[in-house]
């Protein structure tokens, strides 16, 4: 049909096919003329067995492109047609855009990569920014068919959005549509009943996302409830599970409303949960002495001295003096003394970041206890204890901390739902 160094349109040199389906669309590699630049060419047959449909998809994509403006989404360039006789008795549409170099996300995974929690991070901080503005343009634009192959990574380390082959264009008030477009495995449920919605953009991304961290599509992924069971083939942070879990809900009303919600919740790494468990949460008793200051790379929990003081370096030495002296005069009674200063006179710190934490106590300034671990060897959080004696208790691989001591149930309850599920949500890999 048409063979390298054709020249089309007056001005399009064929350099390289890089594609062709079976309903007659190729997309090559051209030099334009004119510029000496090089271009992408996509060519659509206006055959016998063409749907109608396709060429209306063909032309709205041109149509679309032609207004975009984004500098991830390659520039329109030139829409033409050719008559039957340079086209081989068929007409032929051709549609010219800026040419990315680089490599397709699908073109990675084909030669084995598993990309990394931070490089998948970064592409979908990249895809969504390039959703916001697709999604915020009157009318908005829904591309309806985001998966790897159409997922450049330029040779700039960015990513670019191309085939805009299934776009949508309209108001946003119905978001229907009679053409059914996507690909399996991307497409959420909605698209195929030929109703989509930005959501529709962020499961095919969130989808996306998981093909990349797995390196297995979607489609062959095992479903549970239509949901894509993907969390035990990963090794990342729990709280990018859980953004991933909620892009690709099977329910547009549980799934990131907006590109815009999507991306502030994951750059914040925001705690999302569900109604259920929002309701169930533990509240911090009103006598509780426990200080808590949570944040989405860490947890910190203090607990004062039940009695506090002042005192400079002089102060605290001649207090500590003092109390030597009092412990050797009476010593029958320094064990009393001693559990006096313990549990009077204790401070204690507890800080979990991301993947470690510590626990830092100190009597009168002076530290006598300071643990570092990591989270990885977290095997649980326990209560022990009865009446008014509880205890929390950090279990790891070789022995526990105790966290918490001499609280009362209600209290005990709380710390340690407050300790597991920021660890569950935040901490570790």
């Amino acid at each position: 049909m048409f063979n390298t160094d054709d020249i089309l349109a007056d001005k399009y040199q064929l350099k390289e096919r890089l594609g062709q389906t079976a309903t007659g669309h190729q997309t090559w590699l051209a030099i334009d003329k004119l510029t000496e630049e090089t271009v992408t060419l996509k060519l659509l047959a206006f055959s016998p067995q063409m749907q109608w449909e396709e060429l209306k998809l063909f032309e709205r994509e041109a149509e679309v492109l032609q207004s975009l403006k984004h500098n991830r989404i390659p520039n329109y360039r030139d829409y033409f047609d050719l008559d039957k006789d340079l086209g081989g008795g068929i007409a032929w549409f051709g549609l010219v855009q800026d040419y990315i170099p680089g490599s397709s996300l699908q073109e990675l995974l084909d030669r084995g990569k598993i990309f990394t929690e931070e490089e998948t991070y970064n592409i979908a901080v990249e895809i969504l920014e390039i959703l916001i503005y697709l999604h915020e343009l009157n009318p908005l634009v829904i591309h309806r068919d985001i998966k790897p192959s159409n997922l450049i990574l330029g040779e700039d380390n960015h990513i670019y959005l191309i085939d805009f082959g299934a776009v949508q264009a309209q108001g946003a008030v119905t978001g229907v549509t009679f053409t059914v477009v996507g690909s399996s495995g991307y497409a959420p449920l909605e698209q195929f009943w030929g109703r989509a919605v930005p959501a529709s953009d962020i499961y095919a991304l969130g989808a996306t996302l998981i093909h990349l961290l797995t390196g297995i599509s979607p489609v062959d992924l095992p479903h549970q409830d239509s949901q894509i069971q993907f969390s035990d083939k990963v090794n990342i942070a729990k709280y990018f599970i859980f953004w991933l879990e909620k892009a690709t809900n099977i329910s547009i009303e549980k799934r990131f409303s907006t590109a815009k919600e999507a991306l502030e919740i994951l750059q914040k790494k925001r705690l999302i949960i569900s109604s259920n468990y929002s309701t169930n949460k533990l509240i911090q008793p009103d006598y509780s002495r426990f200080l808590v200051n949570k944040t989405d790379s860490k947890l910190s929990l203090d607990l004062p001295p039940k009695m506090t003081y002042k005192m400079g370096n002089t102060s605290l030495f001649i207090t500590i003096f003092i109390l030597a002296v009092i412990t050797l005069a009476f010593f029958p009674f320094s064990l009393l003394i001693l559990l006096f200063v313990y549990q009077y006179f204790q401070d204690m710190r507890v800080v979990f970041l991301e993947k470690s934490f510590r626990i830092k106590r100190t009597i009168f300034g002076l530290t006598y206890q300071s643990i570092n671990a990591s989270n990885d060897e977290i095997i649980g959080v326990f209560l022990y204890g009865s009446s008014n004696n509880h205890q929390v208790k950090l279990r790891i691989k070789n022995r526990s901390y105790i966290i918490g001591e001499n609280l009362k149930e209600e209290e005990c309850a709380w710390l340690a739902k407050e300790i597991q599920d920021w660890l569950y949500y935040h901490g570790g890999d």
